[in-house]
């Protein structure tokens, strides 16, 4: 008969806690938090230390009366809860809910569900950490008295909805500046000069340099046809050569921002899509018969690297024994963790790297394996030896005027056996080579390529980007990342267009307002200030009521200024050239969260609405009649249609290009490749790189 309980927070963690256990443990799930601050109010006492007001959420006063029964039937409570600030918050209003001594030793803890780990946890439990609750707690209040107090405000003055927050202002300002940026942007002009040089029979690139030693710049035409005509008629001689051994190391496991950034480099994941597959990784996956519900990774909310010496051991003897000891570096990698994370935890790894993509694959969905494939692959990777690459760059002159030609091929792959980092730009690296070349050698010229380019504005960021920005300058923490990006977007702040985000009118309306009145919000050195305060709360170095009394006194005042000074914005729509099929009215210019879109402006009496349709001025080469439009799938995936469908059913993923085939005639495509773009023909063999 069972004589202890045991709660945890999801049913899928009960079920995989439970096998391990036995008989004598019964194990439920509390759904996540049971106790909460009302919606309905502030649910501060700002006059009273800040004293919390927690109530019952909504819905969970069933839950409560089955454990409280539960409780009842047993000798003793274990609170396993997830190993981080969440975690021993919810094990702390689990323990005042079931009427548990705070002093007594309940907490369990586990940084991976498999048996061994969930058996070790058991045998050495501890008492609720309040320095952790306490920091959850200063945390919560903290976005409370800004969240309820800044977006009544803006409900007042601007439109009903909207919200304010120390992460999701800060953020949405970035997605702005980066906007300014572009929009202030000017190009300059450069030119590159390339020579297809030809050494015994081998074609290679040559680059120009400079004049001399001296590196120069090819700022317009005239310069170019100065350099063209200072090398006419001239032999090119290799001048220098020089080879070296570069060494590249692997990336470290992942943390939880890498993992948001990698997978949506490499699966297209969102970040929230993200989180949410790894959390099934974590709770458990039902293996068969032989192994049972095992947790296949690591607790994916983590900012350190740290890996486990057992951990270390078992991928350890795995690469020995699969690639080779020459694959193996000389003594355990250790990989340095940035600066204020919280070290009790590891990175997100593999709870077995005997569990291989390939064995684990029939027991997982397509997501599920894929992002288990990409965190296996990359932990397995950050413990291998380096990649050496043979590097070879020379130095070919024409006169004065010199040119220089690099070229690199893996000498010794390592960790790039199994993984290589992505990059935001989605390019792949690809060896270089360069044939033998000799000092004082003569090559001959096979053509002269001038090229003139324009420096590029800055990118608008990827979801992969701006959770990497947001990490780098020490705003919000693991678990906020995916939340905060959800939230700008819910709230119509921002939107994304080719999969970056751009700001709407409404979120530079509210951005603008923010830095009126509230600029401490949106100042990203008071955000990290006091993200570093709040996690020496959690290390019991600070006391969390204090920065809670420091912060609202200078809060409450900007809020009175803004309550009595803050003019209320009309935001107009934007009127569209289209009228309404179904009414007759003017349709508008809206934005949602997954972009611009039409509206009846005859709203509510009339709810029409549909999306945008983007010319690419092409006509379709199935029908002949109608012209190719960009579409979005349910899913919000990009494609091309014909205006015309449903008489003309045709589709492409690809879009196409407003000129020809020069070489058939045909429809021209963008192909997305991870090396990068090219233009190919639908119908011949042409391609093309997209400058």
């Amino acid at each position: 008969m069972a004589d202890s309980l045991v709660i945890v927070e999801s049913p899928a963690k009960a079920k995989t806690i439970g096998k391990y256990l036995g008989k004598k443990y019964i194990v439920k799930a509390s759904m996540g938090h049971v106790r909460d601050l009302p919606k309905s109010q502030l649910g501060v006492d700002t006059k009273n230390r800040f004293e919390p007001k927690y109530i019952t959420i909504r819905g969970k006063g069933d839950v409560l009366k089955e454990l409280r029964d539960a409780r009842k039937k047993v000798k003793r409570v274990y609170l396993a809860a997830d190993p981080d600030r969440e975690g021993e918050a919810i094990a702390f209003h689990l323990a005042h809910s079931l009427n548990l001594e705070v002093e007594e030793e309940c907490r369990v803890v586990f940084n991976e569900i498999t048996k061994q780990a969930v058996k070790d946890a058991f045998k050495k439990p501890r008492k609720i950490n309040m320095d952790l609750v306490e920091a959850q707690q200063a945390r919560r209040i903290l976005d409370r008295l800004v969240g309820y107090g800044i977006s009544p405000v803006l409900w007042k003055k601007v439109k009903k909805g909207l919200s304010a927050g120390r992460v999701q202002s800060v953020a949405v300002k970035l997605v702005i500046d980066r906007e300014n940026e572009i929009r202030d942007f000017t190009p300059e002009e450069y030119w590159t000069v390339t020579a297809i040089l030809d050494a015994n029979g081998e074609k290679f690139e040559a680059k120009f340099h400079g004049y001399g030693k001296q590196k120069q710049e090819l700022k317009n035409e005239a310069d170019v046809k100065k350099l063209l005509e200072a090398i006419k008629g001239k032999r090119y001689t290799v001048a220098d050569v020089k080879k070296s051994d570069r060494r590249r190391n692997p990336a470290p496991p992942f943390i939880t921002s890498s993992l948001q950034q990698e997978a949506a480099r490499k699966l297209n994941f969102r970040a929230a899509k993200t989180m949410a597959v790894a959390q099934q990784l974590y709770e458990g996956v039902d293996l068969g018969k032989k192994e049972g519900t095992v947790g296949l990774i690591t607790y994916m909310r983590t900012d350190s690297t740290r890996i486990s010496a057992t951990a270390q051991e078992e991928v350890r003897d795995y690469v020995a024994h699969t690639y080779g000891e020459n694959y193996l570096p000389k003594s355990p990698r250790t990989h340095k963790t940035k600066a204020g994370a919280q070290d009790a935890h590891e990175g997100i790894r593999p709870t077995s790297t005997l569990r291989t993509p390939s064995a684990m694959k029939p027991f997982l969905s397509r997501d599920q394996n894929r992002l288990y494939k990409l965190i296996w692959e990359r932990f397995v990777a950050s413990q291998m030896a380096p990649a050496v690459m043979d590097a070879i760059s020379a130095d070919i002159l024409v006169g004065d005027a010199l040119f220089r030609a690099t070229g690199s091929k893996v000498k010794f792959p390592g960790f790039m056996k199994v993984y290589v980092e992505g990059n935001d730009d989605n390019k792949k690296e690809e060896d270089k080579y360069l044939p033998q070349l000799e000092v004082g050698q003569k090559l001959k010229k096979d053509k002269i390529d001038p090229k003139q380019h324009f420096t590029q504005p800055p990118p608008r960021y990827t979801e992969a980007r701006l959770v990497k920005t947001l990490e780098e300058k020490g705003i919000g923490r693991p678990s906020t990342y995916a939340p905060t990006l959800d939230t700008i977007q819910k709230r119509g702040y921002v939107m994304l267009e080719d999969k970056r985000f751009v700001p709407s009118e409404l979120g530079e309306i509210v951005s603008s307002l923010m830095q009126e009145f509230f600029p401490e919000i949106l100042n990203v050195e008071f955000t990290v200030n006091m993200e570093e305060n709040l996690d020496h709360v959690e290390e019991g170095k600070m006391d969390g009521v204090q920065i809670l009394e420091r912060f609202y006194e200078n809060f409450e005042k900007r809020l009175e200024v803004a309550e009595e000074q803050m003019k209320e914005v009309e935001i107009q729509d934007e009127v569209s050239d289209e009228v309404c099929e179904k009414c007759g009215s003017v349709m508008v210019y809206k934005f949602g969260r997954y972009g611009k879109f039409l509206a009846c402006s005859g709203f509510p009496d009339c709810r029409n609405a549909k999306p945008i349709v983007k010319s690419t001025d092409v006509t379709c080469p199935k029908c002949e009649q109608g012209e190719i439009v960009e579409r979005k799938s349910k899913k919000q995936r990009t494609f091309y249609g014909c205006d015309r469908y449903p008489e003309c059913d045709f589709v492409s993923w690809d879009k196409p290009i407003p000129r020809p085939c020069p070489k058939c005639g045909k429809m021209l495509v963008e192909k997305r490749r991870k090396k990068g773009t090219l233009i190919q023909c639908t119908a011949c063999d042409f391609e093309e790189e997209k400058n």
